[in-house]
């Protein structure tokens, strides 16, 4: 019998994708044509006839904590939010290709079933009773693939639930379909030869990131509530950025991560970098009520590297030291390049604003300092491959050789085979990275040597540290730059998160590129994005800022991006007219 060739499993896999969508939520065909001058399809799900006016307000009117709160008191069934995900889910895959496992009969069923308990007992099931939850695609999920797009995974069925999945379903979450990644999720642009090219829905011309684009892609269309993507140098964050959406990484040890397909051989992540699940939503709050959801379901029983501390147990704002008392300003340092890749005019203008608004804030809620971290910039990004390419990528290229695949675009001119990093390279590489977790953790001490003088000096330590996520805006396809102002996190383990500002508007196609030459080849490229491009394809996009707080400090970053969310709401109240640096 002749083997089959990737092409042969990728059109069964996406045929088995297309018949699990019900015919009567096949979008017509002038509707999946029918994107505006900017490639925006965002509108189409509430104009193509397939959702009733009861689903278009449980799906754009309400948020994730709303509709927990509608389905623990009972003024919303469950079978009625998760059918009207699953329609939003089945029109957003047929717009821009998101999803690669569909289970929506399974939910409906669950839904069903949660809401004859809720009527028989007068009780949700668990703090998330009934909510519709997206998942990446590199959860397993029992009787469904785990593929993350790569031929060979196709076809073979998980047959035990990720720990995070079981977590989820003991709070009664209903999960309905998970979300496309790259091939081997080290790739910013989502694309695998398995289920094609993930779309921005904003922007079709852009990025919508990677590694969980068809997350960041879906939840940005409405086609769920709240999703849960994977960060090891910057998935979870990039796809938030790209979609105009808030993203959490929490620390290793906050959130179950145990039982998932990653490709890498087991036990690689004991001698590299662990990555964390955290959530894609849009806005804060229904990050922190996921979080605290999973808190409160006892995740240390269903992963052993999961600290044994709910989320009220975590230390908050108010309860981090004797000094810090209710009403004392938070202590934001703001970080404005990493010294490696000088962020385009746009993102520094952007930096100029935060810092600013922040510093004028009513009531001195916020408190504002620069910090200088570019002398680490260079270190955390060569120490951070290093450690990425401790395997050579040779188990890669292993299972994409066994059907003949090739890379996708964005890996093809970045990836290859390599020599496997001895024993004592690996010991070097972790060396360095303790020596800069110990030395970041200077950082957030005016002692420490990184705070910048003149102004106003804080009375005591940084609560958070706001910067850029990338050096750049959302870029068109394939045009992502360099990770390190998300992977030096991912490196030091430090909690981080993504806050959308506003967007990108006609005055931020003005400024112009330092003088003299680029810093290096990675900024000579970033430069690129400025003066080799119609700067017009930015035009709209979501610009957001990075937010991040000391290890383990998971708590404290989520309740200081709300504060952030709501300092910086100006900001968005007028957006499109952007400052002068």
């Amino acid at each position: 019998m002749i083997p089959e060739t990737w092409q042969d499993i990728a059109a069964r896999k996406q045929r088995q994708r297309t018949d699990r969508i019900p015919k009567a939520w096949l979008v017509p065909a002038a509707h999946l044509t029918a994107t505006n001058s900017s490639g925006n399809v965002l509108d189409i799900p509430r104009r193509c006839g397939i959702l009733t006016s009861q689903e278009i307000h449980i799906s754009e009117d309400l948020d994730a904590t709303a509709l927990v709160a509608g389905l623990a008191t009972g003024k919303l069934k469950s079978v009625d939010v998760v059918t009207a995900f699953c329609k939003r889910a089945a029109i957003a895959q047929q717009l821009v290709n998101c999803l690669t496992e569909i289970f929506f009969d399974d939910a409906i069923a669950r839904a069903k079933q949660l809401d004859e308990q809720y009527k028989k007992t007068g009780k949700p099931v668990g703090s998330l009773h009934g909510l519709p939850i997206s998942i990446k695609d590199s959860f397993k999920v029992k009787g469904y693939d785990a593929s993350i797009g790569v031929a060979g995974f196709c076809f073979k069925p998980a047959t035990i639930n990720s720990a995070l999945v079981e977590v989820l379903l003991e709070q009664g979450a209903v999960l309905y379909c998970k979300t496309n990644v790259p091939l081997t999720m080290m790739a910013l642009d989502s694309h695998n030869n398995v289920f094609g090219r993930t779309l921005n829905p904003a922007n079709t011309a852009l990025t919508a990131g990677g590694s969980s684009g068809g997350e960041g892609a879906l939840v940005a269309m409405r086609g769920s509530p709240l999703g849960i993507g994977t960060d090891v140098g910057g998935s979870i964050r990039i796809p938030a950025m790209c979609n105009g959406l808030v993203g959490v990484k929490p620390s290793h040890g906050r959130v179950p991560y145990a039982g998932q397909e990653g490709g890498a051989l087991p036990g690689s992540s004991k001698v590299g970098i662990e990555s964390t699940a955290g959530p894609i939503a849009r806005n804060v709050r229904d990050c922190e009520m996921l979080l605290r959801a999973i808190g409160e379901g006892q995740p240390w029983l269903f992963d052993p590297d999961v600290l044994p501390q709910s989320w009220e147990q975590q230390s908050s704002l108010n309860t981090l030291s004797p000094k810090l008392k209710v009403g004392q300003p938070l202590r934001v340092g703001i970080v404005r390049t990493d010294g490696h890749v000088t962020p385009l005019p746009p993102i520094q203008r952007l930096l100029h604003e935060v810092a600013r608004t922040l510093g004028s804030s009513t009531r001195d809620a916020v408190e504002v300092v620069d910090i200088d971290i570019s002398a680490l910039g260079p270190r955390l990004l060569k120490v951070f491959n290093g450690v990425m390419s401790i395997d050579g990528a040779n188990t890669w290229f292993d299972h994409i050789e066994a059907t003949g695949e090739s890379l996708s675009p964005w890996l093809a001119t970045r990836l290859r085979r390599r020599p496997q990093k001895s024993l004592d390279e690996v010991r070097k590489l972790q060396a360095q990275k303790l020596e800069l977790q110990s030395e970041v953790m200077k950082v957030w001490k005016e002692s420490g040597g990184y705070w910048a003088r003149g102004g106003k000096q804080s009375s005591g330590d940084l609560d958070v540290i706001i910067c850029p996520v990338a050096p750049h805006p959302v870029p068109p396809i394939d045009r992502w730059n360099t990770t390190n102002y998300t992977s030096a996190f991912n490196l030091l383990d430090l909690p981080s998160g993504v806050l959308p500002v506003r967007t990108f508007a006609e005055s931020d196609m003005e400024g112009e590129l330092p003088r003299g030459e680029p810093l290096n080849g990675w900024d000579k490229i970033n430069q690129g994005l400025w003066t080799e491009i119609d700067r017009k394809v930015y035009l709209g996009s979501v610009m957001s800022v990075q937010i991040v707080a000391p290890k383990l400090m998971d708590r404290r970053l989520v309740e200081s991006m709300a504060v952030l969310e709501k300092a910086l709401a100006p900001l968005r109240e007028v957006s499109g007219k952007a400052s002068k640096l």
